[in-house]
This record gives C-alpha cells, sequence and structure tokens, in this order.
C-alpha cells in the first residue's frame, strides 16, 4: 500500500490503516482580543506527515490543540474526513495524543499506562493484553509491561507514551514537540523512530515543532508559522531552497542577506548592484528597475571564489575574514564586504582544504541558481 508521503506502508497487528484527511478553514482563535491563530487555512492529505514549524508564540500549539478538541476555535472550522469536528468532544474525535512531558501516570506500570485507553473504551481484558503487547512489540518495547515509569529512561518514557497513543488504532496522530525534552542524540535517533512509525502504519502525523532540523528531516510537508499566520507551506527542500519571504529564509536555516537595487533584467534573471558589484537571481518577478530588493543564499553553498570556474552563472563578491571557527566537520567563516554587508560561509573541513585566516581578503562565488529574492 502506498501513502501519500510515497512511502510503503506496512501492515500492523489488524491490518495497515488509512489515515484521515484533516481540513482547516479561516481557523481562529483569540485571547482577550489578541489573536494567538489568525485565519488558517490547510488541507493535510491522508497518511501525511505534516510538521507545524515557527517560533514561540507563533499559534502552532494553538492550532494542534485545536484540532485535538482541547480548545474551541473563535472562528472557523475543523473537519476530519470531510466532517465538522468543531462541536465533537475530544474523546470522540479519536485521535491519538503524545505531549513533550510524557503525561505517563506514575502509579501505573508501563502495561497499565499503555492499556488506560483501551480501558476507557471498555476494551475487553484479553484483547486489551494482546493490543498492549503489540504496541510494546511496537515501540521495541519487549519485556517492559511491568516497569514503572520511574524506572525507565527519558527516551523510553517517551515510547511509552507514543504506544499508548497508538494502542487503540487512530487514524491520525498528534504531536506537541515530544521530543524536545530529550539530548541530543536520542532525539536524532527517536526522530528516525518516528519515521518508520508512520511509513509502518499509514496514518496521518501532525507534528509540532520549533527545531527545524528535526521538520526538514522527519516531514512530507512543512507549514511554517509565524503571528497566527501561516507564512508558507511546501515539501522541506522547496522551504529550504525557495523560502518564500525573509522570515522564511531566517527561520529555516541560516541565509546571508544582500541589500541590492535592480540594474536590469536578462531573460528569467534580475541584475542587482550590491556595494558597486553586480549581482545575479532567477526569478520570476517584474521588478522595475531602481528597486530596491534583498538577496539572499545559504551559507554552504558559498565557496571561495578559486574553487570555481569563471562563469555567468556565478555570483562574486569581495570579502575580509573576520572570524574563523573550526566545528568538526565543517569550518565556520564570518566575513565582510567591502560596504560592510556581514556574510557566512561554511565550508566541509578537510586536511586537504586550507584554512582560512582572520584579516585574509578573499573572493567568494556561488551560483546564481542559489541566489534567491526575498
Amino acid at each position: 500500500m502506498k501513502e501519500a508521503s510515497g512511502r510503503s506502508a506496512l501492515p500492523m497487528g489488524d491490518g495497515c490503516l488509512r489515515g484521515a484527511s484533516v481540513s482547516l478553514s479561516d481557523l481562529e482563535r483569540s485571547y482577550g482580543g489578541v489573536a494567538a491563530v489568525a485565519g488558517v487555512s490547510l488541507d493535510i492529505q491522508s497518511g501525511e506527515f505534516l510538521t507545524l514549524l515557527g517560533p514561540s508564540g507563533s499559534g502552532k500549539t494553538t492550532t494542534l490543540m485545536m484540532i485535538a478538541g482541547f480548545q474551541a476555535p473563535s472562528k472557523g472550522d475543523i473537519a476530519i474526513d470531510g466532517v465538522s469536528v468543531v462541536d465533537t468532544p475530544p474523546y470522540r474525535r479519536n485521535i491519538g495524543m503524545v505531549f513533550q512531558n510524557y503525561a505517563l501516570f506514575p502509579h501505573l506500570t508501563v502495561a497499565e499506562n499503555i492499556a488506560f485507553p483501551l480501558k476507557q473504551r471498555r476494551v475487553p481484558k484479553v484483547e486489551r493484553a494482546r493490543l498492549v503487547a503489540e504496541a510494546l512489540e511496537l515501540m521495541h518495547l519487549p519485556g517492559y509491561g511491568g516497569r514503572y515509569p520511574r524506572q525507565l529512561s527519558g527516551g523510553q518514557q517517551q515510547r511509552v507514551a507514543v504506544a499508548r497513543a497508538l494502542v487503540f488504532k487512530p487514524r491520525l496522530l498528534l504531536m506537541d514537540e515530544p521530543l524536545g525534552a530529550l539530548d541530543k542524540q536520542l532525539r536524532e535517533n527517536l526522530q528516525l523512530e518516528m519515521r518508520r512509525l508512520h511509513a509502518e502504519l499509514g496514518i496521518t502525523f501532525i507534528y509540532v515543532t520549533h527545531d527545524q532540523e528535526e521538520a526538514l528531516t522527519m516531514s512530507d510537508r512543512i507549514v511554517v508559522m509565524n503571528d497566527g499566520k501561516v507564512a508558507q507551506v511546501g515539501r522541506p527542500e522547496d522551504l529550504y531552497d525557495r523560502p518564500c519571504n525573509r522570515f522564511v529564509a531566517s527561520f529555516i536555516g541560516e541565509s546571508n542577506f544582500l541589500p541590492a537595487v535592480v540594474r536590469g533584467l536578462e531573460n528569467d534573471m534580475v541584475v542587482a548592484e550590491c556595494g558597486g558589484v553586480l549581482l545575479r537571481a532567477a526569478t520570476s518577478q517584474r521588478l522595475a528597475i531602481g528597486a530596491e530588493i534583498t538577496l539572499a543564499t545559504r551559507p554552504e553553498r558559498l565557496r571561495f571564489a578559486e574553487q570555481l570556474a569563471e562563469s555567468d552563472a556565478i555570483n562574486r563578491i569581495a570579502v575580509t575574514v573576520t572570524e574563523s571557527v573550526f566545528a568538526g566537520e565543517r569550518c565556520r567563516y564570518l566575513l565582510k564586504t567591502e560596504n560592510g554587508a556581514a556574510m557566512v560561509l561554511k565550508e566541509v573541513s578537510s586536511a586537504t582544504v586550507r584554512r582560512r585566516d582572520v584579516g585574509d581578503r578573499v573572493e567568494i562565488a556561488w551560483s546564481v541558481a542559489d541566489t534567491i529574492i526575498v
């Protein structure tokens, strides 16, 4: 079976579930006249792994809580599989939910914690035992059923929380920063676990995080939110390579921004002047001569110019190295252009690559295709 994400969905237990589709229409939520969510419209496909990404206060968690039913929208509609659920209480939406703080009952064993939603649904005891064992196996925790949460590591507790959210076989799983309290290495391991789960189960995942790398690693699509609104929606590679504005370009990854003035148009490229240097960027926009724009490019797309051949498809600019930082697999250079603009270049470190020193005057270059207007 193939889901919308393009990943193979493997059967689990009683068979692979079809993920629920979710539609948000002009969703709003205000507190004391201040909009936490301001007119969010979004269609989430069946079986999709969609991430709501944004800084604190962007409205991503509030949006998730409204989908779950824990908060009511001030305006707008939420539909699951085409049916409005705005007036449906949370326990009748049949949605799995995983929180950042795990929310496990300390006085219950792992098996009892996982069985809790089944008990609430009055599932017979024998069937509960079977489903709990199946959930433990799915989360690679066989034999842990008799332990208590205090006897588990943070990563194991989070696996139990996920098992509890999945044990009753929901078609939609919501996760609110579930890996935020874990250390970096464990977080990265569990990111891969989440991807595995999504591929195996075939259900719809809606995931909230403020961690850009986490969103890029795990998602089919990302919704970037800011000030309660959707800033951009797209596949991870599209958002990274073609951010629609400066906020998205700066929030997802790191970007260099160069103020420039339009001096001409060449086919599908704009020619812009930056500190007396002509730079080019691909664009479909109709820009007026003399218009002020901002060019952006990623630090890892920059090269020291001697590494690249002369070409009209390459932008070049003279800079001075103001800081050189060795960071293991990469060297990070802070640079300053002749007109005072700050830039960052990231270069893969190697014993064969010459390190640059502070004060070196060099020329850097990058592809016109990697230059965008924000």
